[in-house]
């Protein structure tokens, strides 16, 4: 009972925040107000959550790994499958090898494997985090979906190396080519695991429907399962669990695209783990807050010094030397990249870097790779400097998060628009060629309608109508500029969601006013719904 309330409360002040994030006049980013939420419950409310690191790292790592790979585009992905890679392992071992020696050499109460263990934590970066704090600015694509993948597989690659860190803090002992060795049998065998589990459960899925038909709830289900399934069985032949979340959520998209879904399934399944991702981030950050408070009071009597200002030293010095070795390697891997090498300005490429180094921000993964600190050795004796860790963790989430907050959209602004920076794809090509493939079938369809059909005329109507629709699609299409025929769409959507504004409250009075029943009214207004939801998703 006491944990179900726990997960109610966190659940409340979830939702709280994120009522609070709308309504505020500034736009101060969410993960900021609910660590401040978190805080809250734990210094006036003296609310304590327990946390058991394994119980911790299951229900939220797999889940936020699966949906940061099913959602990255993946011609982006493979596009900049260079620079990710360089950023995603290249980094993670020149920040794990840097920070961790020098951790240690600040932070004496600290050995060198937790020190490297800490490091290696601090290492991943949170896309999640970044989307909420560049204050709205448009970031280039590009640089998004780069910085997308690299979160993706740094996850993977630092929670892996941190691994390895703790067993070496653990047993005293460690030797790097058995390590080096692990890694890549640990690493390909996860990757295995989770496209095996991803296409498994889509071959399933898709002899369910052929025999039984396609239950959207059924679809919905298997998704929220497939991580944990390749997340246990993967943790079970002790292999990547990390990476098998990942990779599941990679194969998952393709294991989609054949055969077609019905649209409410890909729609349920989309507002299903858009809310499971915001509760899961919503929760860790609270959890962060209440975690601060409680952690901030605890004994740090073997550091070099004693007293708050010490430790506030330490995690400044951490951080400062984090963002060094991240402006480094980005400086040095973008002008050896082909990507940095079209970069003709020096002011760009230094924006540029600054951009990319300052939208490394920490957040959820490193949050639950400190919590996942083991509490004790072998020997039953506290861990030395796990209360520290989770400080120093926490310290540079919170000062990642507000140097973003607040330089990102700034940096975002001068950045210049460079066509190397955009997306992938000819978006105006793309509704062309898919409005010609729909006025095609139509014409196919008018030429079958039979012409003793008792309802023809009504066919007729219907099939030119839509004819109409497209043809006048393809018209604007091929006439008009992009940037025209954005504002088109952006006048037209604002007037069409007005009318459908107007539409919803009618139905509404018609209820209220007994006119309709419940039944007519849900049915009526669904269908509102869903050509708002068409229009919302086009911005």
């Amino acid at each position: 009972m006491h944990y179900l309330v726990i997960a109610l409360v966190l659940l409340l002040v979830v939702a709280i925040t994120l009522v609070i994030a709308r309504l505020l006049p500034l736009p101060i980013p969410l993960p900021l107000l609910q660590i401040a939420a978190g805080a809250i419950l734990g210094s006036f409310l003296g609310i304590e959550i327990p946390l058991e690191p394994e119980i911790f790292f299951l229900l939220f790592v797999p889940p936020l790994l699966f949906i940061a790979g099913w959602r990255i585009p993946k011609g982006a992905l493979f596009r900049d499958i260079g620079a990710i890679v360089t950023l995603a392992i290249g980094l993670v071992l020149f920040t794990v090898v840097g920070m961790g020696y020098f951790i240690s050499w600040l932070v004496p109460v600290m050995p060198l494997a937790v020190a490297f263990a800490v490091a290696a934590i601090l290492a991943p970066t949170d896309p999640v985090a970044v989307s909420v704090v560049h204050g709205g600015t448009s970031m280039p694509p590009r640089l998004e979906h780069i910085l997308a993948g690299e979160s993706l597989f740094n996850d993977a690659s630092g929670l892996d190396i941190f691994r390895f860190a703790v067993i070496a803090a653990l047993t005293g002992t460690f030797s790097f080519p058995h390590a080096l060795a692990g890694f890549f049998w640990v690493a390909i065998g996860g990757v295995v695991i989770g496209a095996g589990a991803a296409f498994a459960c889509g071959y399933i899925l898709r002899l369910l429907v052929r025999v039984g038909g396609e239950d959207t709830t059924v679809q919905v289900l298997v998704s929220l399962l497939v991580p944990f399934a390749a997340y246990i069985a993967a943790h079970t032949l002790q292999v990547s669990g990390i990476l098998a979340a990942a990779s599941a959520g990679i194969a998952t998209h393709y294991t989609t695209l054949h055969g077609a879904e019905m649209s409410t399934t890909r729609m349920d399944r989309r507002a299903v783990w858009k809310t499971v991702q915001a509760v899961l981030d919503g929760i860790i950050f609270v959890l962060l807050g209440e975690q601060l408070v409680r952690i901030t009071g605890a004994d740090f009597s073997g550091a070099r010094h004693t007293g708050d200002l010490t430790i506030i030293f330490y995690v400044l010095a951490i951080f400062v030397v984090l963002l060094l070795l991240r402006f480094v390697w980005v400086w040095v891997s973008l002008y050896l990249s082909r990507f940095g090498q079209k970069v003709e300005s020096f002011g760009t490429h230094f924006l540029l870097v600054s951009v990319l180094t300052i939208a490394g921000v920490r957040g959820a993964i490193t949050l639950a790779g400190a919590f996942s600190l083991p509490l004790a050795m072998t020997d039953g004796k506290p861990l030395p400097g796990r209360d520290l860790a989770l400080i120093i963790a926490m310290g540079v989430i919170l000062l990642s998060l507000l140097l973003a907050s607040f330089l990102l959209p700034v940096l975002l602004r001068r950045l210049p628009e460079a066509p190397n920076f955009a997306a992938i794809g000819d978006e105006k090509g793309a509704r062309i060629s898919a409005a010609t493939a729909a006025v095609n079938q139509l014409m196919n369809m008018r030429h079958d309608i039979d012409r003793g059909e008792k309802d023809r005329d009504l066919a007729f109507e219907a099939v030119d109508h839509l004819l109409a629709i497209y043809r006048r699609r393809i018209t604007l299409g091929e006439d008009e500029s992009e940037d025209i025929i954005w504002m088109r769409s952006r006048v037209e959507r604002h007037y069409h969601l007005a009318a459908l504004s107007a539409e919803r409250e009618q139905l509404l009075e018609l209820r209220v006013s007994r006119k309709i029943d419940d039944e007519l009214h849900r049915k009526l207004v669904l269908e509102v719904d869903l050509v708002e939801a068409s229009l919302i998703n086009k911005e």
